[in-house]
C-alpha cells in the first residue's frame, strides 16, 4: 500500500532528523530520554498532581506511551457525522509500569437510521523501551473484538488486531505511528479477512494549555464490500490539568466508504492511582 511506505519513509527521516537538531544540549537530551515517571520521582515535591494523562484521543494513531503504574484512566467522546453518530469509550489501567491493559466500548452507535449498543473491544498496550536520543519509543498494541453491538451493527463477529507503535518527541512536537494487520471476523462464516492499517499523527503544543494536532490515517481494503479508505483529521486540545485533557476536531474522508466529514469532542482524564488509593484522594485537582 503507497500510503504505508511513505508514512514509513517520512517517519524515519524525521526521526533521523532528530540527531542534528540545533541547539540540543546533553540536559535536554537528557531530559528528553526520561519518562514523566521518572521525571516525578525525582522531583515529588515540585509535582502537587503526580498523576499525568497520556491521551490516544483524538486521532486514529496511539501513542507508544502507557498510563503511569496503577492508574485507572478513561476516554470518551462522540462522534456526529450524516448517517452516523456514536458515543465511544476507552478505559486503561496501568497494570506494570510499561503494561496497560485495555477495554473498549461503544455505548451508543447508530449508523443508516438502526440504533443500539456498538462492538466492544479488550486487549493490552506493551511499551518496549522509552525515548532515548534519535530512538522513538516503542510499543505494540493488542486488541480483541468483541461482537457485542446488536442487529445491522458492528463487526457481528469477533477478530483481533496487532500494532506496532513508535512516538517520538522534538520539544515541542510529537509524532505518531502506527502500522498494523487486522483480522476481521466473518458473519455467519469461518475464518478472518485481513487488512493493514497505517496512520501518522502530528501534534503541537502551543502552550502550556493548548495544543493542534494532524493526522493521515487509511485502512487497506478489507474485501469485496469493504474497500480501502483514507482520512485527513485535525484537532485542537485543551489541558485542564495534567490529568484533564479535552479535545474536538473533525476528520475527513479522502478515499472509501466514509461520510465526508465527521466531528468529534471527547475527555481523557486519570481518575486515581488505584495501588495508592490513600495517597491520590486528596490530590484530586481540576
Amino acid at each position: 500500500m503507497r500510503i504505508c511506505t511513505t508514512l514509513v519513509l517520512g517517519f524515519i527521516c524525521l526521526t533521523i532528523g532528530a540527531i542534528s537538531l540545533p541547539g540540543q544540549t546533553s540536559e535536554q537530551a537528557e531530559v528528553q530520554r526520561k519518562s514523566p515517571e521518572d521525571s516525578q520521582a525525582e522531583k515529588p515535591d515540585l509535582v502537587p498532581d503526580q498523576i499525568t494523562a497520556v491521551p490516544n484521543r483524538p486521532t486514529f494513531a496511539t501513542t507508544a506511551e502507557t498510563v503511569q503504574r496503577g492508574v485507572f484512566e478513561v476516554e470518551y467522546g462522540f462522534e456526529a457525522a450524516e448517517g452516523h453518530q456514536n458515543i465511544n469509550g476507552l478505559l486503561k489501567w496501568g497494570l506494570l509500569r510499561n503494561l496497560e491493559l485495555w477495554f473498549l466500548n461503544n455505548p451508543i452507535e447508530r449508523d443508516a437510521a438502526v440504533a443500539g449498543l456498538g462492538d466492544s473491544g479488550a486487549g493490552f498496550k506493551y511499551k518496549i523501551f522509552s525515548q532515548a536520543r534519535a530512538r522513538p519509543v516503542m510499543g505494540i498494541l493488542y486488541v480483541a473484538t468483541l461482537p457485542t453491538a446488536g442487529s445491522g451493527l458492528g463487526a457481528a463477529a469477533s477478530g483481533h488486531s496487532v500494532q506496532l507503535l513508535l512516538s517520538k518527541d522534538f520539544g515541542k512536537h510529537h509524532f505518531d505511528f502506527n502500522e498494523g494487520v487486522e483480522f476481521v471476523g466473518r458473519a455467519g462464516a469461518a475464518g478472518f479477512d485481513r487488512n493493514h492499517f497505517t496512520a501518522l499523527a502530528y501534534s503541537f503544543q502551543s502552550t502550556a494549555k493548548w495544543g493542534f494536532t494532524g493526522e493521515i490515517a487509511g485502512f487497506s481494503r478489507t474485501n469485496a464490500s469493504t474497500p480501502a479508505t483514507m482520512t485527513l483529521l485535525g484537532a485542537a486540545t485543551y489541558n485542564l490539568s495534567p490529568r484533564l485533557v479535552l479535545d474536538g476536531g473533525a476528520y475527513f474522508a479522502v478515499h472509501g466508504n466514509l461520510p465526508r466529514a465527521t466531528f468529534f469532542a471527547g475527555v481523557t482524564y486519570s481518575i486515581a492511582d488505584l495501588y495508592h488509593l490513600h495517597r491520590t484522594r486528596g490530590t484530586v485537582k481540576h
